[in-house]
């Protein structure tokens, strides 16, 4: 499905990741990958599951709070690759105090900081990559969650963040829709990585959902990473400006 398709994807930092398991899946349906670490520390961790894929990635450090960072991945992806069909933007960062207390207790300095990693970084991993999918029909994903629309315990500034996330998705999809790139977001379910651990009550909300879903269960990651496959491929070749829901139907559901 994605045979012959090379694609960038950041936000890996260990096999929990929902990144990962969008690699994962990418990888098994042929795309070639490069990925991305944002220092020595996770590089370490990320190298123990690489031999999951079925080739080893393109690896390339890239903090995207350092400009000239994102600039050089592009730059390395240009020399080493020559062009890229797709991108996953899986990044997302807060202090985790500041999502314990009340959100108005949000400090500048952490709205900042969440802002430019989650929903920023977006837009300007875009602008980079745009270039690189000449003459090609790109399609790019990010990912969201229900906290951008419905207030959620302990989310807080994330909850900001993703809804800004969910507006730069339409208005990019406008920027690169006439070169025929594509851009959309999966609003996942809760699960198990190393971000939600941050969430207080994080195990209390898996109960929450797995009850009161349409499913009656919790999202699996493979799942995710399913659902990913069709927004980087030729399937969703008319889908733009789109953020779906892939939570076991936990959105859709009242009291």
């Amino acid at each position: 499905m994605l045979k012959g398709k090379t694609g960038l994807i950041l936000g890996v930092a260990n096999k929990r990741s929902i990144a990962w398991h969008i690699a994962r899946a990418a990888d098994h349906h042929g795309a070639k990958i490069v990925l991305t670490y944002q220092n020595e520390r996770l590089l370490r961790g990320l190298e123990r599951i690489l031999e999951q894929l079925s080739e080893p990635p393109l690896l390339l450090q890239c903090d995207v709070t350092d400009e000239g960072q994102m600039d050089a991945v592009f730059a390395s992806i240009r020399d080493q690759v020559g062009h890229l069909d797709f991108l996953v933007h899986g990044l997302a960062f807060s202090k985790r105090e500041e999502l314990e207390g009340p959100f108005h207790d949000t400090t500048l300095e952490n709205w900042q900081i969440a802002m430019q990693v989650s929903a920023y970084s977006f837009s300007a991993l875009v602008r980079r990559a745009v270039p690189l999918m000449e003459g090609r029909s790109g399609s790019f994903l990010t990912l969201t969650y229900l906290g951008a629309e419905r207030v959620i315990p302990h989310y807080n500034v994330m909850g900001a963040a993703k809804a800004a996330l969910e507006a730069s998705v339409r208005y990019l999809s406008a920027d690169v829709g006439p070169r025929g790139h594509r851009v959309n977001a999966i609003s996942a379910g809760p699960i198990k990585t190393l971000a939600a651990s941050g969430v207080k009550g994080f195990g209390q909300m898996l109960e929450v959902v797995a009850e009161r879903s349409a499913l009656k269960r919790n999202l699996g990651a493979d799942e995710i990473g399913d659902a990913a496959v069709f927004f980087l491929s030729d399937l969703s070749r008319a889908v733009t400006g789109e953020v779906m829901f892939v939570d076991c139907g936990y959105h859709a559901m009242g009291i």
